[in-house]
């Protein structure tokens, strides 16, 4: 068995273990946290904080969050899944009766790289780095790992979708903060906003 063999051996095996993992409550719940609409008030609270502390200078950083998440989905769904071409598990004839689907959701034809692990990762990332709270970070994070997880246990993805997803959605967001402070480094400098007002919202 070569490499590629034996990763997929493990791939498929870790993702039956976790997606064999199920109860009536998870699911409701891991089918709700995929859902891309719920999590609106989330992106709204922090374009709100944004602006609250940067004022009209927040319009870059709004700008470097909303291309992070274009490089994250396009690199993720428009790219990969056709130039890969890997069956998602719910698709996978040898799964047939193995996977456990939630509402008879089964997602698109192929699933490297999980574009909702590569969205979640990337605004994650790109705004911790961004508004450095330490509260905040945990919280965001915790939130971008329960969202790509929850694509395993619905039965869409294998780890490695996931995985593949969480590097393009870390890359992409590197990559627009680099840009930040390469060409707006002033904004990232804590002296020259509100601090006072950000520690009043996010310890």
């Amino acid at each position: 068995m070569n490499l590629v063999d034996t990763l997929k051996y493990w791939d498929t095996n870790l993702f039956l273990l976790i997606n064999g993992i199920h109860s009536p409550f998870f699911d409701s719940f891991m089918f709700t946290v995929s859902e891309k609409f719920i999590w609106i008030p989330l992106y709204i609270s922090v374009l709100y904080l944004l602006i609250k502390c940067w004022k009209k200078e927040a319009v870059w950083l709004i700008v470097a969050i909303i291309l992070c998440i274009v490089i994250s989905d396009q690199i993720s769904s428009g790219l990969l899944k056709d130039l890969v071409k890997r069956l998602r598990p719910s698709h996978a004839e040898n799964l047939k009766g193995l996977v456990h689907l939630v509402r008879d959701y089964s997602g698109g034809k192929y699933g490297f790289a999980s574009s909702h692990a590569a969205n979640a990762f990337g605004f994650a990332i790109l705004s911790s780095l961004i508004l450095k709270r330490r509260i905040y970070t945990w919280f965001i994070l915790a939130w971008a790992i329960i969202t790509a997880y929850s694509r395993i246990y619905l039965g869409v993805h294998y780890p490695l979708d996931v995985l593949g997803g969480a590097l393009v959605g870390t890359m992409a967001s590197l990559i627009c903060y680099w840009t930040i402070l390469r060409f707006r480094p002033v904004i990232l400098n804590q002296e020259n906003y509100a601090v006072e007002k950000q520690e009043t919202l996010i310890p």
